[in-house]
């Protein structure tokens, strides 16, 4: 049985992915910093805690304007980068698995779909490497939406393609700016940071 439970009265279930189903933030930092150092940025943990939730480009473009860079790095330079260095260490990636049960044990019972800020191709590999993969035939990427969180768009075109009215709907997240937007989106927000050790803050 899973540690933790749903809302009773859900009718389908949300899950932001990384730092929530899959716990990729120290390698999405560790890559962050590897891109940042690239181009003689600094980035601090703080920085990008705050930002979780926000797709990439968002977050290279305020990097490169808190550095005083802008004009002179662009976002997709850093991106690129990024997605390089995440991708040689991808591998170490593993599920959270206090949520994860909630996925299993929910499977087929209702409707159940991802909405993340991440891009597309890192979230489908990440989904593989954690086994998880099969569960879901919604995912909702920063490469599906105009607005991202906390923007309520995401979890909104979830809700839709769950064929679900959003009052209906329990989004879990680890990022302020998700949790904001499952509020704005009408929905039950359930912040799972307290559900597993993370300590890459403080690295």
């Amino acid at each position: 049985m899973p540690l933790y439970d749903i809302t009773p009265g859900v009718k389908g279930l949300i899950f932001d992915l990384d730092g929530t189903l899959a716990n990729t933030m120290p390698w999405h930092y560790q890559a962050w910093q590897k891109a940042c150092l690239h181009f003689g940025i600094h980035m601090d943990t703080a920085f990008l805690q705050a930002h979780t939730g926000a797709p990439g480009w968002k977050i290279a473009e305020d990097i490169i304007e808190k550095n005083g860079r802008t004009g002179r790095v662009s976002p997709e330079e850093i991106m690129q980068v990024k997605l390089e260095e995440f991708y040689t260490i991808q591998h170490n990636v593993t599920p959270i698995e206090p949520v994860t049960a909630l996925v299993q044990k929910y499977h087929g019972k209702m409707p159940i779909a991802i909405g993340t800020g991440g891009h597309r191709e890192a979230v489908e590999k990440t989904l593989e490497i954690i086994g998880i993969r099969e569960y879901f035939d919604i995912i909702v990427t920063a490469n599906d939406v105009k607005n991202h969180k906390p923007h309520p768009e995401t979890f909104l075109r979830c809700a839709e393609l769950m064929n679900l009215d959003p009052s209906e709907c329990e989004v879990f997240e680890d990022g302020d700016l998700g949790i904001e937007a499952a509020r704005r989106a009408g929905m039950i927000a359930t912040d799972v940071r307290s559900w597993y050790e993370s300590n890459w803050q403080q690295s």
